[in-house]
């Protein structure tokens, strides 16, 4: 078998409906639920998350749980919605446009628009690219 590549040949399509479900209905409301381990059950192993705009890489799961602790610490609410999916099965990816509303410990509640991109191997996120439209929100947590 040839190596993974991101959108390379040898992908297994999914049904349209795999991609979207995986974002919405486990990922995002995962991360809005703060369930960490429904969250971390998106990706595979060897997974690596980054934050585009700022270029933090976050390489393996372990890295990525260090994250999401982080960020379910940081901040008292968080919400994901108003989604635009644009899901690709020959590729085994999807490209999702939302809205954020994430409210830091006793602060003001911040409204971001971002873009995730999401590669998928073996039905799991295996390379996830942020696209935010402020701060980096997804800093390196203490691993």
């Amino acid at each position: 078998m040839s190596e993974w590549t991101e959108g390379g040949p040898g992908q297994a399509p999914l049904p349209y409906p795999f991609y979207v479900d995986i974002v919405t209905k486990r990922y995002f409301d995962g991360v809005d639920n703060k369930n960490l381990d429904k969250v971390l059950n998106c990706f595979t192993p060897d997974a690596v998350l980054t934050e585009v705009t700022s270029n933090t890489v976050h390489d393996g799961r372990e890295a990525i749980r260090a994250m999401f602790v982080k960020l379910f610490a940081d901040f008292e609410n968080i919400w994901h919605g108003n989604f635009v999916h644009t899901a690709d099965p020959q590729t085994n990816a999807i490209c999702s446009q939302f809205t954020v509303l994430i409210t830091p410990n006793g602060g003001e509640e911040l409204r971001y628009e971002n873009c995730n991109r999401f590669y998928l191997k073996d039905r799991l996120f295996h390379r996830v690219y942020v696209y935010m439209s402020g701060d980096n929100l997804l800093k390196e947590g203490d691993a």
